[in-house]
């Protein structure tokens, strides 16, 4: 089971956009990086296709795993991640707050 998925509400640590909160796109759990909305936003030329126009458009490139944290159900400040055994299922747990995180 992986500490952060897809969907979850993640703080970005380092980096240009620290302090900064955005939502999981994509896990690549193989290169250990993930795709959050509005974070490491950078300017890509596009060549002209048959459904896209050519110009310079912006995209989330993908950010390290170690330099992301979940955000804390209770407060969104930045936490770590622990694991639960609830009743049948294995849940995610915030270590700051306790909290089971949903997902």
């Amino acid at each position: 089971m992986q500490k952060i998925r897809k969907g979850d509400k993640v703080v970005v640590l380092t980096g240009k956009d620290k302090g900064r909160t955005g939502e999981v796109i994509q896990v690549m759990p193989k290169e250990d990086r993930a795709v959050v909305r509005g974070v490491n936003v950078v300017k890509r030329h596009q060549r002209q296709t048959q459904n896209q126009e050519a110009g310079i458009i912006s995209k989330e490139a993908p950010i390290h795993l170690s330099n992301i944290a979940i955000a804390d159900p209770k407060d969104g400040k930045p936490t770590r991640v622990g694991f639960k055994i609830d009743g049948e299922k294995k849940v995610r747990v915030a270590k700051r707050s306790g909290e089971v995180i949903d997902g």
